[in-house]
């Protein structure tokens, strides 16, 4: 009763800026501070000035957008501080959970995930968090009434505030290169600053995909012989954990068995799926939407099939686009979670098809997180005890080993599987292409998943497995020792299926011939 005693009394605008200012920093910015303590150089003076200078600036700046949007916007600029203290308790969660960042690849996440995938992430400590730290700062906030002053006193404090902010700008102004350095990290932990500017980024860019693609060169096929490539998107899976790569756990039982296998040494162009897809589709590194793989291939007269259990591709302009939902109707399938149901009639598509070049893409999500045991079936329960989701992992890291591990065996049956598949193709050309979009942190260094900002991301999160496999005699493999990316993947199936194109580039064609 005291408390709300107390939140009937008026409060000057400037007294509910300062605090509501200060609180910001100490209930959502230290993980900010912290990121500018350990990475600045202390044996360096000026940066023992930027960190003092980082908690300042943090206060100030606040404190006038809070004083100009209560004094503007009133009852609206009260309420969008509260929602602002909510979206900080949420997204606090994550970054001191799981160190995530909230850049720009983390809400290009936030906007490809369904329900069925952010559920993993309703926990106990996830509500509790919220509620302490984001119901409970917007309820204050809107209870307390304040006194809105006048425009003499919004043009002193804002002023002053401003001023203050700009003098400290200029005297660290010699730190441009480190803060250069460290941007996108420090823009996806500043609150709530950070995210929101991220988020209207992403959503800008997403209306720019909207827009039609560039279209590659016409190409066309220099033969007319039976081909057919199994393109197989990985989710999450790290090299680290295959047993191909040397992991001394059994994950690859059934693949380490073939002899006609080829294991590359490869990484990825990004830690999270939407760049990651777009890379293994796009002929080139770039930030522009040029026409993706499989729709380049339609175009040019091939047979071409999605199927997914994920999402988070380029648009796909083709006429067989079936979800995971689509197939489980049409075979049956019990648990359209587990990715086998992907590889459902597989032989019998292909052999029907009525064209000699068929290119199919199978989109899983195997290795996705929190919940790794949602992925596989309970046969594939190699090794226990096993974590239900991270959170509950962080007491027993080999709980969620364990987990992850089995969705890699999962994966190695999903594979060997459509392998043994192709090989009964007769008169047909067949290969299949294995590639992650992205690796996974298990623990490691207190990181969990993915979309840590690839210039400071750890070799888990883009260190990948890549595969291939094909039947055909006449065809060399490059050295699978040379470092690849997923750029390769584009020239490959170019390569596979002899088309004649000006953007083919041999020198990423994994064949030598």
């Amino acid at each position: 009763m005291k408390l709300f005693n107390f939140l009937k009394k008026q409060v000057s605008l400037v007294k509910f800026a300062a605090v509501c200012s200060i609180l910001n920093l100490v209930l959502y910015n230290i993980p900010f501070v912290l990121f500018v303590v350990d990475h600045a150089d202390f044996s360096n003076a000026s940066h023992w000035l930027l960190v003092a200078s980082v908690g300042l600036l943090l206060v100030t700046l606040n404190f006038f957008a809070f004083y100009l949007l209560v004094f503007l916007f009133r009852v609206a600029g009260k309420v969008l501080l509260a929602l602002f203290a909510l979206l900080n308790g949420v997204c606090s969660y994550f970054v001191v959970t799981y160190h995530n960042f909230m850049d720009g690849a983390m809400m290009s996440n936030v906007l490809n995930t369904r329900f069925s995938e952010a559920s993993g992430f309703f926990t106990w400590q996830l509500v509790v968090f919220s509620l302490v730290f984001g119901v409970l700062p917007a309820v204050l906030l809107l209870l307390q009434r304040t006194d809105r002053g006048t425009w003499k006193s919004l043009a002193k404090w804002t002023g002053g505030s401003l001023a203050v902010s700009v003098l400290l700008v200029l005297i660290n102004f010699n730190q441009v290169l480190w803060i250069g350095k460290y941007e996108t990290e420090l823009g996806g932990l500043v609150m709530p600053w950070g995210y929101t500017a991220n988020m209207i980024r992403m959503v800008n860019a997403r209306f720019a995909e909207q827009k039609e693609e560039i279209k590659l060169p016409d190409a066309q096929f220099t033969d007319d012989e039976k081909s057919v490539l199994v393109l197989v998107i990985g989710e999450s899976a790290r090299k680290a954990n295959f047993q191909l790569y040397g992991y001394d756990r059994p994950t690859n039982p059934k693949l380490s068995e073939l002899t006609d296998l080829h294991v590359f040494n490869a990484r990825s162009c990004a830690t999270y799926t939407t760049a990651g897809v777009k890379s293994i589709l796009e002929y080139k590194e770039t930030s522009d939407l040029y026409e993706i793989l499989p729709n380049y291939l339609f175009r040019t007269g091939a047979d071409v099939v999605w199927r997914t259990s994920n999402w988070g591709e380029p648009p796909v302009h083709i006429k067989e686009y079936l979800k995971k939902e689509d197939l489980a109707a049409t075979y049956h399938w019990d648990n359209p979670d587990h990715d086998e149901l992907l590889t459902q009639g597989l032989k019998e598509r292909i052999m029907s098809s009525d064209k000699n070049k068929v290119f199919i893409v199978l989109h899983t999500s195997t290795s996705h997180g929190p919940e790794y045991q949602t992925h596989y079936p309970a046969q594939f329960e190699t090794f226990a005890p096993i974590a239900d989701n991270v959170e509950d992992a962080r007491k027993d890291l080999k709980k969620l080993h364990n987990a992850y591990d089995n969705t890699i065996v999962y994966t190695d049956h999903i594979l060997r599987g459509i392998i043994d598949s192709l090989r009964t193709l007769d008169g047909w050309h067949a290969a299949m292409i294995y590639v992650s979009d992205h690796g996974e942190s298990l623990g490691e260094d207190g990181l969990f998943m993915h979309g840590v900002p690839m210039s400071i991301a750890p070799s888990e999160q883009y260190e990948i497995p890549f595969l291939l496999w094909h039947n055909d005699s006449t065809r060399t493999v490059a050295n699978p020792q040379q470092p690849i990316d997923q750029h390769h993947v584009f020239h490959t199936v170019i390569d596979w299926f002899n088309v004649k194109t000006p953007v083919h580039d041999k020198q990423k064609s994994l064949f030598k011939n």
